[in-house]
């Protein structure tokens, strides 16, 4: 083979992005988590998944959360992941976005970690973000130096959270 020809066919390789998506719902959530999983499962890798969290919602009076972390491989950027997988199966399954960013959903699809960089810093701040993440990253830190273990035991002793065992996902 010719160096230019190799050269081409070396370069057209894509490269894989680590991501660690949330998950979460509170419409009809113990079917759609399971769900959301297939689906995700048909447009990327899953490499590892966490349980499955229950928690109030963070925002005013609506119905409790199902969440849950999901590390996945992508060949997309941050951007074109959402706008190329992540949007196209939260409609798929029935959001519809309003104004109001914290109405009930039947499932929501947010970027966390995309190659171990913090895209939500709001995973320090709240127990539905933090304990699912954690069981993927335990030592993950913080600027200021805690681990993401310690920072969602921190949360849950002021909002309460339980694991879900009876909720059941597709087999990766």
């Amino acid at each position: 083979m010719e160096a230019g020809i190799w050269f081409s066919l070396t370069n057209m390789k894509t490269r894989s992005h680590q991501v660690c998506l949330l998950l979460g719902s509170n419409i009809e959530a113990e079917k759609n988590i399971p769900i959301a999983i297939k689906l995700l499962q048909e447009k990327v890798t899953i490499l590892q998944v966490s349980s499955v969290w229950e928690s109030a919602s963070a925002y005013c009076c609506y119905p409790d959360f199902l969440n849950m972390a999901v590390l996945v491989s992508v060949p997309q950027s941050a951007i074109l992941l959402k706008e190329q997988v992540l949007h196209p199966l939260e409609a798929q399954m029935g959001r519809v976005r309003t104004q109001d960013k914290n109405a009930s959903r039947p499932i929501d699809f947010d970027i966390i970690l995309f190659d171990g960089e913090l895209l939500d810093p709001d995973l320090w701040q709240h127990v539905h973000r933090a304990m699912p993440v954690s069981e993927i990253f335990p030592d993950y830190h913080s600027a200021a130096g805690e681990s993401l273990s310690e920072a969602a035991k921190r949360l849950a002793q002021s909002t309460p959270i339980l694991v879900r065992h009876d909720i059941t996902l597709p087999s990766l």
